[in-house]
């Protein structure tokens, strides 16, 4: 019978395995690293479109924020203007109605009895500063200043007998009129005084 020794068949067979599950072993390494590599690449690409897009959305909002704080500056520039113009409309008011009060205050100063010596307007009203002659004549000067339709209250702030020259004693007063009166009013005013003047047929 013949024998036949198949240990180095099997050797070789093992060997030959070994070798098979090496190279495996080394082909999967270098697949994974080409996977790595490739999705490194893909990785990269990403991160170099979302800096570009992120460098042109910067750009976009600094040129926006450039608009922007222009309009901000133009809504600042149409504030300031609104408010100097607000304020000449005011002054213009202020201008009218001043002079219907000192148009008007001649005829309602008492002749012979009294005199003015200042006048100061400020937002709430009218201050008149004068010399009269008695407490009569003030009390009639604030009334004929109520009736006026010029001022819509009149109080006396202060009253006090004052020495002039040659030992004269006569009433220091001063007054605060809070103004009522419109453009219209005043017009009015204007008129009704005209028709009182006209001579009677």
């Amino acid at each position: 019978m013949i024998k036949i020794n198949l240990l180095p068949f099997r050797t070789a067979r093992k060997k030959e395995n070994i070798r098979r599950q090496i190279s495996i072993f080394f082909l999967l390494i270098l697949f994974t690293s080409v996977l790595m590599y490739w999705y490194a690449q893909i990785l990269d690409n990403q991160i170099i479109t979302v800096k570009q897009k992120t460098e042109q959305v910067n750009q976009q909002i600094s040129k926006y924020k450039e608009k922007a704080d222009r309009v901000a500056q133009i809504k600042n520039d149409l504030k300031a203007l609104d408010e100097k113009l607000a304020i000449v409309s005011s002054l213009e008011k202020q201008k009218e109605k001043h002079f219907v009060l000192f148009k008007s205050m001649p005829d309602l100063v008492i002749p012979e009895r009294m005199w003015l010596e200042s006048f100061k307007t400020d937002s709430t009203g009218l201050t008149i500063k004068g010399i009269a002659f008695d407490n009569p004549t003030v009390a009639e000067f604030m009334e004929k200043l109520e009736k006026s339709m010029l001022f819509s209250k009149v109080d006396l702030k202060a009253s006090k007998m004052k020495i002039f020259q040659d030992d004269v004693m006569l009433k220091s007063f001063e007054l605060l009129c809070q103004t009522g009166i419109t453009q219209e009013e005043g017009k009015k005013e204007d008129l009704k005084k005209g028709q009182n003047e006209q001579p009677k047929k």
